[in-house]
């Protein structure tokens, strides 16, 4: 199993996925990401998922609860870089990923954190 590297810039986390996810790998990105989100402080996360081609119910609802567990933790959540097909397949297995902000790309994205975070 591989393991989907976490990088800290500033005040966020950014998650690049650049594989295929198998359900594993998200649980393992879950419990990686919860601990580092902790470690550093982080008051966001972006998840890049610009290389992924497909997903399952379980991987977008895996998304959702990634999310969750971030707010939870005082961390705002964005996933950036989703493919039409993504969005596509996501929309026809009835998944809204609930609380899961959405942008663009990865430059988007910080700026969507950024003026999240300045409300605060």
């Amino acid at each position: 199993m591989q393991q989907i590297p976490i990088l800290k810039i500033g005040r966020f986390l950014l998650v690049s996925i650049q594989i295929d996810l198998q359900d594993q790998t998200v649980v393992a990105l879950q419990e990686d990401l919860a601990d580092s989100i902790v470690k550093t402080g982080a008051r966001g996360v972006i998840i890049d998922i610009s290389a992924v081609d497909i997903v399952d119910s379980y991987i977008g609802r895996m998304f959702s609860t990634i999310a969750a567990m971030s707010r939870l933790m005082d961390a705002e959540t964005v996933v950036v870089g989703m493919r039409p097909a993504v969005a596509i397949t996501l929309v026809e297995l009835g998944l809204s990923l609930d609380g899961v902000r959405t942008a663009l790309d990865l430059e988007q994205g910080m700026r969507l954190l950024e003026s999240s975070l300045g409300d605060r």
